[in-house]
This record gives C-alpha cells, structure tokens and sequence, in this order.
C-alpha cells in the first residue's frame, strides 16, 4: 500500500479483544511494507556491521605492505558505503509510508465507528478520551509500526554480528556473543514500571484534555456566573499532575536510555583489554582486533532501537487498547434482512408507552429536560441508556419493526433526531443545506419555514467575495458568529430538507422569542404535512400547534389529548406547561371548589 493509494477502500474488520490484538492485526495488514522496510533495514545495518571488516583489511594490509589488499580493502568501503548510502534513504521512506498508512486505517477505522454510533459515542466514551484517540494515540500506534521493521532489521543485524564474529575471532567473539544479548535484555525488569508510569501519564493528561474541552465548550456560561476562574485553576492543577507524571515517566526511560550507554560502554572496554592481551601474546592479528573493536562500537547503534522498540510498544499498547475500546462499541444488535425496507407506521417506544401515529403531529411534553433528551434518542433508535438501565434494550419501533435491527443507512432514513444543541459544521450555507435527503422539500422552502429570513439577511453583509449571495457565504465553525436563535433555526431547516419519514426535534426552539417561535411553529406544522413529526417541546405555542400532545411523568406516558384539553383536565400537565406551583394549583382547586359550592347555593 502507497501513501497515493490512500484512503483504503475497505481498512478491514480489526481485531479489538486487546490493544495487544489489535496491533498484531495492524501489523498483519501491513505484512508487505514491513517486509520491504526490513529489507531495506537489513541492507542499512549489515552495510554498517561490514565497515568494521573492510577497516580491518586495510590496517592489516597497511601493516603487511600489501597494495592489493589495501585497493581491495577500499573497493569494498565504497560498497558498503553506496548500501548504507541506499538501505538508510529506502528504509526511512518504507519505515514512513507504514506509519502514515497505519495511521490512516486506524482513523478510517474511527471514523466508520463514529458514523456507526453517532451521537451514542459521546455518552459511552468521554470527549477527552475521543480527543486523546483520535489524534496522539494514532500518532503513537504509528510509531510502534514504523520502529517495528527497524527493530527486526537491528535484532537480525546483531545475530549476524555475534555469528561472524565467532567463525572470525573466536576468542573475542565468544565475549561478544554472550554480552550482546546480555545487552539488549537488560532493561526488560525495569519495563512494566516505564509502562505503569506512562500510563498514569496518559491517564492523567487525558482527564486534563477533557477538563479544557469542558471549559471551553461552557466558557460563555462560565464568564456569566464568574466561575472561569475555578475551572482554570482546576486545569492549572490537573497540569501540574501531568507534568508531575511526565517527570516521573521520564526518569525511568532516562535509566533505560543510561542502561544502554552505560553496559555497551562496560562491554566494549572488556574487549579491548582482552583484545589487547590476546594480540600482545601473538594470537590475533593487529587487524582483527580493530575489526572486532570496531564491530562492538556500532553494535551501540541497532542495540538502541532495542529501547525504542520497547518504549514504542509501552506507548503504543495502552493506545490500542483505547482504539480497540471504542472499535468494540456496537450501536445495537445484529442487522438482520428480515425485515421490510424503509418500514413505515406509528412510532412507539416501549419503554415509555408513547406512541407517535403516522402523519401526524405529536408534541411531548417531559417534566424532566434530560428525560426528554434520552427518549429522543431512543426514538432515533438507540436502544434504552438510562443511567439506572431501565429499558434495557428494548428497541423503539417503527410500524412494528425494531429500528436498532435495521441497516444503519436505513434507519438513518427513516427518523431523523436533531437534539437540543445542534452542531453546524464549518463551510458555506449551501453546503450546510447539501445533505442527504429524498428531495421533495427545497433548501428555500425549510429556511422559509424555518423562519430564517433574518439569518440570510445578516449572511448577505458578509465578505465581498460572496457577492452578497446569503447562500455563498461561509458559516464559521459551529456557527459562532450567529446568535443562538439564528443557529437553531438553521439547523432546523436543515433537519427540515432531509425530510425524513419520522423527524424528531428536542426544543426547536428554545433560543428564539415567542413570536418567532410562533411563525416556526405554523411553518414546521405546514411543511410537515402528512409526514410523521415528533417534538419535545413544553411551548404553548409549539403544543398548540401539534395534533397530539402526550404527557410523559416519571418515564411513561399518562396522557393523551389536545393541548388545550389536557390544559384543562391534567393538573400535571398544567404544572410542567404553565409552570403552576403547588400552592397556586391549590388554591385554584379551592376557588373552583367556592365557585361550585356558590352555584349550588
């Protein structure tokens, strides 16, 4: 796989049982270039492990006077030194191309997952955690395969070392075959601590990751009550915690890093005095000892990818096991193809006995806002996530087919959820209204019912460059430069152009004034004809407005009826609509009561 290839077509259906499965099945996927990369590597290093030999011809033939074996001695360092020259540019470039398409299947692979799950995948992981996964963690996964090929070529490079140099010099050799592996496993005891404290370092900096996004998501609401300056000196010390870690984390890798100068240093002065005895008694050559004096010090060079590799998969592991979490996340149960194709009927969610008919509008109303928010997800096909798990996973239905059974695209099509807090992404108004859609309601037609007629004219005295085209001008990220009111309304006619067969709407329209929302109530209720609408709203003038009104009381539906009917026949309905307290109830009850008793007088 080339970089030019990407994205991948399909990444694959990983393996997600551990962090540790999941990077072999990474690094099975990506067989051929680690072949490539490790032969290129083989060709860098054992060009390297060969200088020592041809430096070795040319003392000894320097002492020997011998002409022949010094141009010899000199054609072979020019080989040599085209092959690291080739193996080092090749092998940089495979070792790259394997970590860029690495990291390329990991974020394809969050990206399929995040479309599958939705909204589902904040509730399940925290934004921090998704931050962390999706940007360092791929990061560091890429690492690990990038070093691995490199890692292979060096461990094969020092067997070919310690091998040659027992056929050449056994005496030194045998020294340098037992103290190199000495070497490069000497510092696997002090490995699981490293890990353990690179881990409370991520752990840490995740949860400070999550404690800014927090902030800066509710940094208006902050300012307003004053509070900024708490939540910024609970960053200031969730940093400090990190930094804390990080220093702790960085000592024990500086000892791993000290270890493998300290103990190549110790082995390289221990062939020396040896080698130094041995040519004084007339048993080895002056060129041989340079040969293996020379092979021991750039046997320094493929021993440190020993660390890296080591420090690359205590990195890398925890951050698979991150990725293999949220790739293990499943949305619902198995889809299956027995059931018809775009099913259509009433919408009922078991849970709570709310049943929305066909066509119709049906506004519900939910004493509790949260209540309100995790039934609208349920009816967008979540099964029940309660915090205290009632429900289940009982599946909402929809003309009596569970919609957590359906394919993903098709349940997608038939109901439509937008929630409380709609996100507009970055890019031009006609680009946030070019969705999916069946094509039966026009971009102008959802912002007329939308009421956004304010909106075009605020995005018409944009730049120049959009020519006063309300449609070509640039909508900055998550709507930042609009008021609350004018973000809700466009969202609401993009919601409006999908014209799905089931839309549900969570407060539509909470940030707008009660004229607005009268005009978007009747413009929704116009555009929505004969198509099934579902809202959690608690406005009289959206109730008004609706077909049916449905209370929901303590998670389940114990009314039914009009607006105005049940405004005048369920006093807990009253209560959450006209926000009548106890004692005002009370004493409405009791002057009902005077008037009655009056009457019979």
């Amino acid at each position: 796989m080339q970089i030019h290839h990407l994205p991948y077509a399909d990444p694959g259906d990983p393996d997600v049982r551990s962090g540790t499965r999941f990077l072999l099945w990474l690094g099975r996927n990506q067989l051929g270039g680690q072949l490539m990369s490790l032969g290129w590597g083989l060709l860098h290093q054992l060009g390297i492990a060969g200088l020592p030999l041809a430096v070795g011809l040319a003392v000894q033939a320097v002492v020997d006077g011998s002409p022949g074996d010094l141009v010899l001695s000199g054609g072979v360092l020019a080989l040599l030194g085209a092959a690291i020259s080739v193996g080092d540019t090749m092998m940089h470039r495979t070792a790259v191309t394997n970590w860029i398409t690495a990291a390329a299947r990991v974020q394809q692979l969050l990206a399929r997952k995040t479309a599958e799950l939705g909204s589902l995948l904040s509730r399940r992981v925290a934004a921090g955690e998704v931050v962390a996964v999706s940007t360092g963690d791929v990061e560091r996964i890429g690492w690990f395969v990038e070093a691995l090929s490199r890692f292979g070529a060096s461990a094969l490079t020092l067997i070919v070392v310690c091998v040659g140099l027992l056929f050449y010099e056994p005496a030194l050799g045998a020294v340098v075959a037992v103290g190199i592996p000495v070497l490069a496993l000497a510092v696997l005891p002090l490995l699981p601590r490293a890990t353990r404290r690179a881990d409370i370092q991520r752990e840490k900096a995740g949860h400070a990751t999550e404690l800014a996004s927090d902030t800066v998501a509710g940094l208006r609401v902050l300012r307003g009550i004053g509070g900024e300056e708490l939540f910024l000196g609970r960053y200031r010390a969730a940093s400090q915690e990190v930094r804390r870690a990080a220093v702790r984390s960085a000592r024990m890798w500086a000892l791993i890093a000290a270890i493998q100068v300290v103990l190549p240093g110790l082995l390289l002065i221990g062939v020396v005095l040896y080698g130094a005895k041995l040519a004084l008694d007339g048993r080895i050559a002056v060129g041989e000892l340079v040969t293996v004096y020379s092979a021991v010090t750039l046997t320094h060079y493929p021993l440190r990818t020993f660390e890296e590799i080591a420090m690359a998969f205590s990195f890398s592991r925890p951050s698979a096991k991150r990725v293999a979490r949220v790739l293990s996340l499943t949305r619902t149960v198995t889809s299956t193809d027995a059931h018809p194709r775009s099913p259509r009927g009433d919408l009922y969610d078991p849970v709570t006995g709310l049943r929305a008919p066909q066509g119709l509008f049906t506004a519900v109303v939910c004493g509790d806002p949260d209540a309100a928010g995790r039934l609208a997800d349920r009816l967008g096909g979540h099964p029940a996530e309660d915090a205290d798990g009632a429900g289940g996973h009982v599946s909402v239905l929809l003309g009596g087919v569970p919609l957590d059974e359906l394919p993903l695209d098709e349940a997608r099509t038939a109901v439509l959820v937008q929630d409380k807090d709609p996100v507009l992404l970055s890019g031009t108004l006609r680009e946030l209204l070019d969705v999916p859609s069946s094509g039966a309601v026009s971009a102008a037609e959802a912002l007329e019912a939308a009421q956004c007629g304010d909106v075009l004219d605020a995005l018409a005295q944009g730049p120049a460059d959009s020519g006063g085209d309300p449609m070509r001008t640039r909508i900055t990220e998550r709507g930042r430069s609009l008021s609350g009111g004018q973000r809700q309304r466009l969202a609401l006619a993009r919601s409006l152009v999908t014209d799905p067969e089931v839309l549900v709407l969570d407060e539509p329209t909470s940030a707008v004034d009660s004229h607005t929302e009268a005009r978007v109530a009747a413009g929704v209720s116009r555009l929505r004809t004969g198509r099934t609408t579902v809202v959690m709203a608690s406005s009289p003038l959206l109730l008004d407005r609706a077909d049916r009104v449905v209370l929901v009381h303590e998670g389940e539906a114990v009314a039914v009826g009009t607006h105005r009917e049940l405004l005048a026949g369920e006093p807990r309905y009253r209560a959450v609509v006209t926000r009548e307290t106890d004692d005002e109830r009370a004493g409405t009850v009791r002057g009902h009561e005077l008037v009655h008793i009056e009457e019979n007088a």
